[in-house]
Formats: C-alpha cells, structure tokens, sequence
C-alpha cells in the first residue's frame, strides 16, 4: 500500500559505545564513539621470526588493515616485538600493532616490558588466563600492566575456550529454573556473561571503561548474530566482530559477509575482522580486501574506486569485458596507496565495464567512468561515457590500454584541485 513516506535505505543510526583510541607514536585509531568501522587483520607468521612478521604487518598494512594483530606467545616472540617494531619504523609503516595473548600472557606482559611497552593494545583471552584461584591473580596481572602503560585491551570471549567455572555456574543456574533454557542459550549466555563481567572486572583493577573493547566469537553466522545483539543490547562497550574461523575461499566470505552484515545494518560493530583460512601460498590479504569491501559496498566506508561489472551471458561471449574488468580492478586497488595521499576523496569514484549494449550505456552514464563494450553481434566499438555525458568511442586492440589512460586522466583532472 503506497505512502507519502519515503522508503527507508541504509543501515540504522549506529549504536552508541564509549571511544577507545589506540595510538603508536603520532597515529590514532579511534574505535567505537561514532567513529568508522575499522578493519583489522592477523598475521599467520612466527612472530619470533621478526623479519618475515614485519613483512606480513607492511602487505596487511598496505592492503588497508588499520590495526595488525600478532601472536606473543613464548618469550622468543615476546623478545621479538620490538625487533618487529622497529623494522616496521623503518619501512615508514605506523599501523598499531595488538599483542594476543594467551595462557601464559601474564607472565610475558610482566617479564618483558619491552614488549608491553611497542605494543598498542591487548588481546586477553579471559578462557584462557588460567585455571581455578590462579585465573583471577593472572588476569589481574594483565590488566595491571595495561593500566601501568596505558593499553586498551579487547576482551574476547571465543566459544572454542570459554571459560568452563563460568560456564559450569551458569548451567547450574539453568538446572534451578522452573523452565531450563535450551543448551544453546545456556551457551550464548555464557558468552556475553564472560565478556562483560571480565570488562567490569578490569575496570574494578583500574583500567578505564574507554580502554575496553569487548568480542564474542563464534562460527556460526545465526549463533554470532545472536550474541552480538544480545552483547550490544546490555553494554556500551565497543565491539569487534567477526567469525571465530570463517573459512576458506568462498564459503569463508560468504559466511562473513552473511553474518556481519546484519549486524553492521542494525548499528551494531566497531571493528571487523574476516578469519579466512588462505588457501596454500595464498596471499593474507585477502582477509583485508574483503573487510573492506562488506564496508564499502554496504556504504559504511570508501577505500577504493568501486568497478561495476555485469556478469556475462549469451550476448557477451567475448572474454574481453571480464578481462578489462579485472585489469582495471586491480590497477585502482595497486594505486590506492598513492592516490589517497595525492588525490583526495578518489575513493568515492564509480568505473563500470559492460559487456554489451543491453545494460551497459545506462550503467556506464550512472558511474563517474564506464565504457560499454561490444556483445555478440553488435558494432565492434566501445562507447565511453564521463559523468553521464558519451566522450568517445574506443576501437582497435589497444582498447584496454587507453581505457586505463583515460581512468587515471580523470582521477587526476577529478580529484588532483582536492590536494592542491
């Protein structure tokens, strides 16, 4: 039935937390506070091999993670932090890197200050701090240090190593009600249970509620979206989400973008992670990549120039579209570190490559940059379109190649008077 009221589009106001800002010399990193959704990633590297985990951190950096997360898990790792740290300073990369720790945390954040110190947040498993009265001693240990040197820390709460007292007490609970809970929903109880009483607990110890980042991982994307509204609902700390392991190739992606997206549209989510497993040799930043691409294409971020491709079909036999699609895809993302310095607000730039005339001169006119290549049968030219408006029309071998000129012409007469 129609209305005078306009339909509604895009994800709800989002939910308000507290700020916590991360820092490593003069970079910030706000999280939560009404800032943007961050995206952070992993290393998979030995951390005690310095030089190959400063590498990993650079490429991830590169990509667009805004935080990089590394294992401190023996003292050879510890040792290393700082040995990482300073190569990454003198390859000019300042993400912040995020210490996680588990089992033994309490002893390294204590034993090696160094290491506490090069670090801009931790990571604390509550699960994983320890058993029985030691558990309570070691994560007081952990906080201490994050208060003596002014760390935020994420308290992330993972249903592969929750915290069995807890989890224990909490069936106990269930088995005394007139009507139990199902075994699922004693277990997302525990889960949210855990996360915010260890934040309360750590701010009882001093840590500040501004220094508290709370996550609560799973793998189911059902399970996840409801302990993230359930989390969301009974605190205003900010919220790292992502799938504890996602995956590999596409069943990974999808499952992330299923689960985080539904969340990301109702305001709940501060920072992101994507947990793929690469495939063998694979290349790490893909998790990255496609962080970045749940943001932007649900219009919660820009990082790069979005390229609009149709998928092909009886009328686009030519593989010349899907070629060109690609080359200009991967050109934008490679130039990206560059142009977002020389070149402000590139990011918000559309490109669409069509393969045939069904569909691609309209396209092409809605994007800032499109070009309609020719379908099956049809004229052997390929109209380009500039801001809604025909500029040309390209024939010949060398189509890709001037497409691609015509791209960076634009980027530099569009967005070049931005930087100067």
């Amino acid at each position: 039935m129609a209305t005078d009221a306009p339909i509604p589009s895009g994800p709800q106001a989002r939910r308000l937390t507290r700020g916590v800002t991360i820092r490593y010399g003069t970079r910030e990193v706000l999280v939560g506070g009404g800032a943007p959704v961050v995206v952070q990633s992993m290393t998979n590297t030995d951390t005690a091999d310095a030089i190959a985990t400063a590498i990993q951190v650079k490429d991830l950096a590169r990509a667009g993670s805004e935080m990089v997360r590394i294992t401190v898990n023996n003292p050879e790792a510890a040792q290393a932090v700082i040995a990482i740290r300073e190569q990454l300073d003198r390859m000019g990369i300042d993400v912040p890197l995020v210490g996680d720790f588990h089992y033994n945390g309490h002893k390294l954040l204590t034993e090696y200050p160094d290491c506490a110190q090069a670090l801009s947040k931790y990571r604390i498993n509550p699960g994983n701090v320890g058993q029985g009265a030691k558990r309570d001693t070691q994560f007081a240990q952990m906080i201490e240090v994050a208060c003596r040197y002014d760390k935020p820390v994420r308290i992330g709460v993972n249903w592969g190593s929750l915290d069995q007292s807890l989890l224990a007490r909490i069936m106990d609970e269930n088995a005394a009600r007139a009507e139990p809970w199902s075994a699922q929903a004693v277990m997302y109880e525990a889960l949210v249970t855990s996360a915010i009483e260890n934040a309360r607990r750590a701010e009882e110890l001093g840590l500040a509620g501004d220094r508290i980042i709370l996550s609560c991982k799973v793998s189911g994307v059902q399970d996840l979206i409801a302990v993230y509204r359930e989390l969301a609902r009974r605190c205003d700390y900010p919220l790292h989400l992502g799938l504890t392991e996602a995956g590999m190739g596409s069943k990974g992606i999808v499952a992330s973008t299923a689960a985080l997206s539904v969340l990301l549209q109702e305001g709940i989510g501060d920072t992101i992670r994507i947990s793929l497993t690469p495939e063998p040799g694979g290349d790490r930043t893909r998790e990255v990549v496609v962080g970045q691409e749940i943001l932007q294409t649900m219009g919660l971020r820009k990082f790069t120039p979005m390229v609009i491709a149709c998928p092909g079909c009886g009328r686009t036999t030519s593989t010349v579209f899907q070629e060109l699609a690609d080359r200009i895809q991967t050109y934008l993302r490679e130039q990206m570190p560059v142009w977002k310095q020389q070149y402000p607000g590139v990011e918000n730039m559309n490109v669409a490559v069509m393969g045939c005339i069904v569909n691609g001169p309209g396209e092409s006119k809605h994007a800032n940059i499109g070009i309609s290549l020719p379908g099956t049968g049809e004229s052997p030219a390929a109209p380009v379109f500039v801001d809604g408006e025909k500029k040309m029309t390209l024939r010949g071998e060398r189509i890709a190649e001037e497409f691609q000129e015509i791209v960076l012409d634009y980027v530099k007469s569009r967005y070049g008077k931005a930087a100067a």
